[in-house]
Order: structure tokens, then sequence, then C-alpha cells
């Protein structure tokens, strides 16, 4: 079975902010920059993975979602406990320098983990998580 990913979904609350965080800090490429019915999706990408995306979308985006569960998905993404993405780098520590220096919130400093990587994490301006991690050499 051939299977790839090719989107994933992240909560923002303020688009301008994460297009600031994504393109500015991390060096993605916008994409894709749409609005629909009041709301807005932007689709950030690394040069790097042309066939991977990221859609920064509204909370409540979900037109299947409740307006207590709109509600719910806004507080719970103000409160940072909203899920996150994982990252690759192949210099951890110099990244972590660069998204400090930007004043982004950091979780964690670079640190040997237990299972063989090493990673740092921060909040994107959102709150939601993100961890780099960077491999062993082979």
């Amino acid at each position: 079975m051939d299977v790839k990913l090719a989107q994933c979904f992240l909560a923002v609350d303020d688009h301008d902010k994460a297009i600031a965080f994504y393109r500015d800090v991390l060096g993605m490429e916008i994409r894709n920059d749409v609005g629909f019915e009041g709301m807005r999706w932007v689709t950030v990408g690394s040069p790097l993975q042309p066939d991977v995306e990221i859609v920064l979308e509204p909370p409540d985006a979900s037109p299947d979602a409740s307006p207590a569960d709109k509600q719910a998905l806004n507080e719970l993404l103000a409160k940072g406990l909203l899920r996150g993405v994982i990252f690759t780098t192949p210099d951890c520590d110099a990244l972590y320098e660069r998204v400090r220096e930007s004043g982004t919130d950091v979780l964690q400093e670079p640190m040997d983990q237990p299972y063989g990587v090493r990673d740092c994490a921060f909040r994107d301006p959102a709150g939601n998580q993100l961890r780099f991690i960077e491999r062993p050499a082979s």
C-alpha cells in the first residue's frame, strides 16, 4: 500500500501572527491563503517537503461542531491544550536559538531523550505545541 501524509491541521486564532511565525521564524512557504464564509485558512509547508502541508485553520471551522463544541475548542486553544506537530531538524540547538530569539514561548530547551533523539519544544503564537527533533547521525 502506498500511503503518505498530505496535510495536517492546526487551529490558530490569529492568522497574521501565525504567518509571521511559520514563514519568518521557521522559514516555511505560504502556499495558500483562502477566505470563505467569514473564516480563513492558510496553508504553509517546508520548501524541503513540497508534498506535505500544514493548514492553519480557525478552531471553530468544523461545520459539524455545535456552538458548545466550538466554544470548547476556542477555550482549549487559549489554554494551549490542543496537540501540535513534531518537526525534524538536522541541528536542534541552532533551531532552538533562532526560535527562542524570536520571543516564542519555550516549553523545553534542547535535551537528549532516552529514546535516542535530541529535541526541544515551543508554543506557536496560538498556543499549539511544536516539538523539533534531531535524529542521531546514522
